[in-house]
């Protein structure tokens, strides 16, 4: 059986497909069709709806609690990965990495050989002999270097 935020994750999906990529809910609403309470709402948003996921997220408080949800346009691959290199910043976790790398195949950005030679390449396996407190710097420098190489290609 699925979890509640699996559902609701779902559910704004099929919405935002419906809504060619944009829609617009109210917090309470939601919370209502799903009878749950708004932070429960609040949750699926923030940790399956962020940039690094493909989606631009607006919110206002007060009324029920606005929310807009934007999938970003991925109709260029090469607009695509550089928004992400910009969002990426000097440092990225292993765990973050992994989930762009996972947007780029659900985008069909890149193939899955690419991804586990990205996944390889940017592993903390491969970072052992760089002492722990760099290791999420010198994988944000690979990682962007790699997709930089994907724009010219």
């Amino acid at each position: 059986m699925a979890r509640l935020s699996d559902l609701i994750e779902e559910f704004i999906k099929s919405m935002i497909n419906d809504m060619d990529g944009a829609i617009e809910i109210q917090r309470n609403e939601l919370a209502s069709r799903f009878n749950c309470v708004p932070s429960q709402i609040n949750y699926v948003i923030s940790t399956r709806f962020t940039n690094e996921k493909g989606y631009y997220v607006e919110s206002r408080r007060g009324g029920g609690g606005y929310i807009s949800i934007r999938r970003l346009n991925t109709n260029s691959a090469a607009d695509y990965i550089m928004h992400i290199i910009t969002s990426i910043g000097d440092k990225i976790s292993q765990h973050t990495c992994e989930v762009f790398i996972n947007n780029f195949v659900d985008y069909n950005i890149i193939s899955n050989r690419e991804a586990m030679l990205m996944r390889a390449a940017t592993s903390d396996k491969a970072l052992m002999e760089v002492p722990m407190d760099r290791r999420d710097d010198v994988r944000a420098m690979i990682l962007k270097n790699m997709l930089t190489s994907l724009t010219v290609i």
